[in-house]
Parts: structure tokens; C-alpha cells; sequence
């Protein structure tokens, strides 16, 4: 059993963690944060180091496992809504490896860090350690279906059930793929709407081009930057955009006659072209928006 100092530490972290949902509703976190982590007891605990296993030096095991790679598809597989995580190196009994172990053997919480841009990590606490493939060099980690008492040194007070593990992963898995592409689509568009230009980051949504129930792909040539009434409008068919970046207000709403939201924030809109990221590799895909404008056209 990890010793009570541990436990008392650990504790303490997850309680830190709920405590900065209010600074970071949607659990995307500055990398800057978490290095420089919280002081307990006295004691600064860093939750993120050089390594993508984390042990501070004030526990017995390690506290966090972090993902740094370019696709979410590398260490995600939706196919079984399983997350498998790979080793440090290709030994085993490596002690960041062992380490992991104990946690599973023990049912040890941890902080599961994914990268969704530089600097930026979205963090889902706590995950769990289920399973060991020494032959594929990975463990498998399952997100918390578990009635924790965060007050009682992390003691799981309900086992969950295989069906409410697999929805809980699952649900974490979609929230990885979501908030990776939010982030990513709007750090692609500095953090403006691709319509208006209207740059506060609370009031914009990364906007699929193709939904995500048509086959649509989380990657940025398949997003917009857009401002909640623009992604509605995009959404509902309202405004549409031809594969040349010009965006085309439908013709009943063009013939309205509303007040000053309708004529300045939508028809206004017609005509004019997108505000796009400078790199060709990021804005949007013209075969996708070609796509999208057919079904635009036909509604309208």
C-alpha cells in the first residue's frame, strides 16, 4: 500500500485539480501550471516534468502520464474504448514502468496529461492503470468510474461495472478528440472568428465542416474559428461558404427584416470572404467546403 505521506499528497493534488475548473472550465491547462504544480505541506508537488511518467520526488509512485504526440490516434483507440499508453523505454522492469505497475496493482489514481497544443494540456483526473502488455510495451488506462472519497486518502468507495468503466473511458476519449481539435482549429485562426473577426476566446467554438455524424475528421482543414452565432448560422444552413472562402447568406434570410443582429451580424456577412490562417495547411479543405456548400444549396 502507498505510504500515508503519499496518499495524503496525492489527495491533495486532485483536490487542487477540482479547484482550477473554475479558472479552466474545460480542463485545458497552461503546460505552465502544472510544472510549477502546488505547495502541500509546505512542499511544491510539480505534476509534469521532462518525462511522460511523472514521480515527484515527494511520492512513492508516480502522479501523472503524459501524452505529447502530434495525433491523439497514436495512444487512443476508439475500437474499444481503451486508452494504451506506452512504456518509457522497451524494458519492463524499467522503474518509471515498475512504478506504474504498483499503481495498478494498487489502484492508484493518476492525472492523465494530453497535449492538445504547445504549452497547452487537457487534463483528465483521475485515470486508472487495468492492464499490462509487456510483449506490446503498454498499459491500458481507463478514465474514473469509481466513487472516490478525495477527503479519505483516495479510498474507492463503489466498484464500477464493466459497462460504467467502458462509458466512462469512452466518454473521456471524445472529450480528448473535442477538446484537441478546438484548441488546434483556434490557435490556427489566432484565436478569431473566421467570419467577423470577433476575438473573444470565451464566445468561439472550432466549427466542423463536415459534422463529425457525416465522417467528418478532427483535424483543422476540417474546422472554422467561428463565434457562436456564426457557428449556428453555419450549422443551421443560415450562412454558407463556396470552396473559394466567400460566404453566401441563404435568400430568405438575406429578404428579412429584423433588427440590428440580423442586418449587421448576418446579411452583412454575404459576399465577403473568410479571415484564414496563412498557412495553406491549415485552411480549410475546398473539396470538404464544396461538399458542405452542396448541401447549403439544396436547403436553400
Amino acid at each position: 500500500m502507498e505510504n500515508l505521506k503519499s496518499q495524503n499528497i496525492r489527495s491533495a493534488v486532485f483536490n487542487w485539480l477540482n479547484s482550477l475548473v473554475f479558472k479552466y472550465p474545460d480542463k485545458v491547462i497552461p503546460s505552465k501550471e502544472l510544472t510549477h504544480g502546488c505547495i502541500i505541506n509546505g512542499e511544491r508537488i510539480v505534476l509534469s516534468g521532462a518525462q511522460g511518467i511523472w514521480k515527484p520526488k515527494q511520492l512513492e509512485y508516480p502522479i501523472s502520464i503524459k501524452s505529447v504526440s502530434d495525433s491523439i490516434y497514436d495512444d487512443v483507440h476508439l475500437e474499444d474504448n481503451l486508452i494504451h499508453y506506452k512504456y518509457r523505454g522497451t524494458n519492463p522492469n524499467f522503474y518509471v514502468n515498475v512504478g506504474l505497475r504498483e499503481c495498478m496493482n494498487q489502484k492508484i489514481p493518476l492525472v492523465y496529461l494530453h497535449q492538445v497544443v504547445k504549452g497547452k494540456y487537457l487534463v483528465e483526473w483521475p485515470v486508472f492503470i487495468v492492464a499490462d502488455d509487456p510483449r506490446n510495451l503498454t498499459f491500458t488506462v481507463e478514465a474514473n468510474a469509481h466513487q472516490i472519497d478525495f477527503n479519505s486518502h483516495l479510498d474507492i468507495t463503489e466498484e464500477p461495472n464493466e459497462l460504467e468503466r467502458k462509458y466512462a473511458t469512452r466518454q473521456m476519449i471524445q472529450r480528448l478528440h473535442q477538446g484537441t481539435f478546438r484548441e488546434r482549429v483556434l490557435e490556427a485562426y489566432h484565436e478569431h472568428c473566421a467570419m467577423c473577426n470577433l476575438k473573444h476566446r470565451e464566445l468561439l467554438d472550432a466549427a466542423h465542416i463536415i459534422p463529425d455524424n457525416k465522417g467528418g475528421k478532427p483535424v483543422v482543414p476540417n474546422g472554422l474559428s467561428l463565434c457562436k452565432i456564426h457557428h449556428a448560422a453555419f450549422d443551421q444552413n443560415i450562412i454558407g461558404i463556396t470552396p473559394d472562402y466567400q460566404m453566401h447568406v441563404r435568400e430568405d434570410i438575406l429578404s428579412e427584416i429584423d433588427g440590428p443582429m440580423l442586418k449587421h451580424g448576418i446579411q452583412e456577412m454575404h459576399g465577403n470572404k473568410l479571415i484564414l490562417p496563412r498557412s495553406s495547411s491549415l485552411q480549410p479543405n475546398k473539396a470538404w467546403l464544396e461538399e458542405r456548400f452542396d448541401a447549403f444549396k439544396r436547403i436553400g
